[in-house]
């Protein structure tokens, strides 16, 4: 049985010390931020039981070793479009994923798709609610459309230096 862990606990005592704090030395601003916080929180949190549920869809219904066979040097745009949705779902710290792509490319997958993945990444699912709300909806489809494009051309050019060396 894996053992429960409180990870940010230290950061949330820190942000309630500093509330805290602010509530002291100016009550009505630190309330008005606090009304204001959780109001975005309301609007966010549809998306976020989305995310939440859409994740775990994709986590339990794609398993890796599936994954694995359509990989191979003549994967095509089938390939292409693993790499993007892999790298699109990923989460936790880069290095996380070393072990894993290595082996993946011991086992003849493309290098190009391993930097398609890799550029993929700049694509945040949990982030996108904050994006969203922030800069909009038109910005944040043409950034991460222009992102998902550019994993392509990275995971083309790749491929192109590869063969050449």
């Amino acid at each position: 049985m894996k053992k429960f862990e409180f990870k940010g606990i230290k950061f949330l005592a820190v942000v309630i010390i500093l509330y805290f704090t602010a509530f002291v030395f100016n009550f009505e601003q630190t309330y008005l931020g606090l009304l204001k916080a959780f109001d975005i929180f309301l609007d966010l949190l549809p998306i976020f039981v989305f995310i939440i549920i859409l994740t775990a869809c994709i986590n339990y219904f794609l398993k890796p070793k599936q994954l694995m066979k359509h990989f191979g040097q003549n994967s095509g745009k089938k390939g292409v479009a693993y790499s993007l949705t892999g790298g699109i779902l990923s989460h936790g710290p880069m290095y996380a994923w070393y072990g894993m792509l290595s082996q993946m490319r011991e086992h003849g997958v493309k290098d190009g798709l391993i930097a398609t993945f890799f550029y993929a990444r700049a694509v945040k699912l949990p982030l996108l609610p904050f994006m969203l709300d922030l800069f909009g909806i038109v910005f944040t489809v043409i950034i991460n459309v222009y992102i998902l494009i550019f994993a392509i051309v990275q995971g083309k050019m790749m491929d192109k230096l590869m063969k050449e060396s």
